[in-house]
């Protein structure tokens, strides 16, 4: 194991996760739960099976296009997204 990318990782996924839409779900759903433990081992199950997808599909992936465009293309549309959403599109 690299200790640097996992840290990396970690770090991207958990300052990702600050505040996203899941989180705030998460907090709604403890909020009405009588059992807020089962609400952390749902929403950790849940993190940890589609992070797996997008290892395994990252990993599919790159077999067959090569990691710089994928880069790119990830780049593209961020902007694409970002210029949508400042005109009001998305």
């Amino acid at each position: 194991m690299v200790w640097k990318v996992i840290f990396s990782t970690f770090c991207l996924v958990f300052v990702a996760e600050l505040g996203d839409k899941t989180q705030l779900a998460t907090m709604l759903l403890a909020a009405k739960s009588t059992s807020p433990a089962s609400v952390f081992i749902g929403s950790a199950v849940a993190l940890v099976m589609s992070s797996l997808v997008g290892v395994l599909a990252g990993s599919a992936i790159t077999r067959i296009i090569p990691p710089h465009y994928i880069q790119l293309g990830a780049g593209v549309a961020f902007v694409v997204l970002g210029i949508l959403l400042i005109l009001g599109k998305f």
